[in-house]
């Protein structure tokens, strides 16, 4: 039993309360040893990760696909139809290949096909889709068993860059701050649990960087967690006000949810002078990757979920430099599991040897994410697309696909493709959340579209912007 998993229904109601009510109840939680907090699933976890050989990591990884496509065929309706293979089948990555690739629209059709009948509804745990994108959707995580999986694997990337259980974290990664949307009001906030020290991703202009950094003072974080484009901002403005008390501190970098451009990694690394290192994943718990210390390409944990690369047709890609995307199959959620599911994210395999550390591992050489796009507010404030993604409401679980457009600054559409007609109530809900999402520096207006144009990758883009972002907020396009 997690205890993390009971009460992750009210952990909105804990981010949004009054400081001095998550410093005590926080504090007091934080104390509990972890095996209650998280499950002993997460213990059981962290010794897979303990299998270094790489004989022995593919050996995991076979009988962990073996077992989730036996669970999938037997108990869950979308792939009854394949029982037959069980019958005759020997080699697990043979008999995935006989299964059809899965998408966000086939799972959002008809979700109930893809419930196993063999876990009850109360072992399932209702989320979202996150990050920056296009496609919101309501899944089910099996409870007990995919958050305390992230916990264990997260803490295996935090070892890559020295991060311990009591070390504080300066977090940049879409948090609302409750208190940034009041005038004069404090831009940070410290959640104790995870000892993280959480700055306002929506107020990233040059006027508010001192209170970030006196915040830093106060926190002495020595680690960073943050979307490339709301820590470039502060990096940049670092660089030109230098401050050694607290860059000298920071030990570590780990960048989450975004494409990271050169320039920004370059700058990263000479602001800090520590390691950076960038990290890949899914809210759905299909696929986990990560860069090293010494490599940055990436690494998807073969303990994890089993990675594919496929082109436009489907069709497997082996040949390294060959551009496609990123299916997966992820291992331990027997409530809703994910066979064949297509991330919409893009990647090239590597033509060059794996990393001595991690044999097994199979290697990209950078992955095509979403990129970093702004939304500019009636103040000039800029507020990233992946920060605006990071605040879900129930209304977007029902939609198809959405699309936000630009042209002036204060005011945007959030274009919807939705299966059912939208009512007066549910468009003025989604438009205020979306207002209070910026600190009530832009005004949506909610519009339903009966499509959404593709890219010529096949992939929707996020945000469709008719405003010049260099004559607001210049760093986003120096390179």
């Amino acid at each position: 039993m997690s205890i993390e998993d009971i009460l992750y229904p009210f952990l909105k109601v804990y981010i949004g309360s009054p400081q001095w009510v998550k410093t005590s109840v926080g504090e007091m939680y934080s104390y509990l040893p972890r095996a209650w907090r998280h499950g002993p699933q997460r213990e059981a976890f962290a010794v897979e990760l303990q299998a270094t050989a790489g004989k022995a990591v593919r050996e995991l990884a076979r009988n962990k696909l073996r077992q989730i496509l036996t669970w999938a065929i037997k108990t869950v309706p979308a792939y009854r139809q394949y029982e037959g293979l069980l019958a005759s089948f020997e080699n697990p990555e043979v008999l995935l290949q006989q299964l059809p690739l899965i998408s966000k629209a086939d799972i959002k059709a008809d979700i109930e096909r893809f419930f196993s009948t063999a876990i009850l509804p109360r072992e399932r745990l209702k989320t979202f889709t996150g990050g920056s994108t296009a496609n919101p959707m309501l899944f089910h995580l099996h409870k007990n068993v995919s958050r305390p999986k992230e916990y264990a694997f997260m803490e295996e990337f935090h070892t890559r860059v020295g991060l311990g259980e009591h070390d504080i974290v300066l977090a940049l990664r879409g948090r609302t701050v409750p208190t940034a949307r009041e005038r004069g009001g404090r831009l940070w906030m410290y959640e104790p649990i995870k000892r993280q020290l959480i700055l306002s991703s929506d107020h990233l202009e040059p006027e508010y960087m001192p209170q970030y950094v006196q915040a830093l003072r106060e926190w002495k974080p020595a680690f960073i967690q943050a979307f490339p484009s709301a820590l470039y901002p502060l990096a940049k403005w670092l660089a030109k006000n230098p401050a050694p008390d607290v860059t000298e501190r920071i030990r570590g970098v780990q960048l989450y949810s975004e494409n990271v451009y050169d320039f920004q990694m370059k700058l990263f690394s000479k602001v800090f002078d520590c390691m950076v290192l960038k990290h890949f994943g899914q809210s759905e718990r299909v696929l986990m990757a990560a860069t090293m210390p010494d490599d940055g390409r990436y690494f998807f944990w073969p303990q994890y979920g089993y990675f594919e690369l496929v082109d436009q047709d489907g069709h497997a890609i082996t040949k390294p430099g060959v551009l496609g995307e990123i299916v997966g199959t992820g291992f331990d959620n027997k409530a809703m599991p994910f066979i064949r599911y297509r991330t919409g994210d893009m990647a090239m395999l590597s033509d060059r040897p794996g990393h001595p550390l991690l044999p097994g591992y199979p290697v990209v050489e950078r992955i095509e994410g979403r990129l970093q796009e702004f939304l500019v507010c009636r103040d000039y404030r800029l507020v990233s697309i992946t920060t605006m993604g990071a605040a879900h409401f129930d209304e977007l679980a029902d939609v198809d696909a959405i699309q936000y457009e630009q042209s002036e600054p204060g005011r945007f559409v959030l274009k919807v493709v939705s299966r059912q007609p939208l009512s007066t109530l549910v468009k003025e809900r989604m438009a205020c959340a979306l207002k209070d999402k910026t600190q009530n520096g832009c005004t949506a207006n909610v519009v339903e579209v009966s499509e959404i144009p593709r890219t010529a990758r096949g992939k929707q883009k996020m945000l469709v912007q008719h405003l010049d972002i260099s004559n607001y907020f210049g760093i986003a396009n120096e390179n």
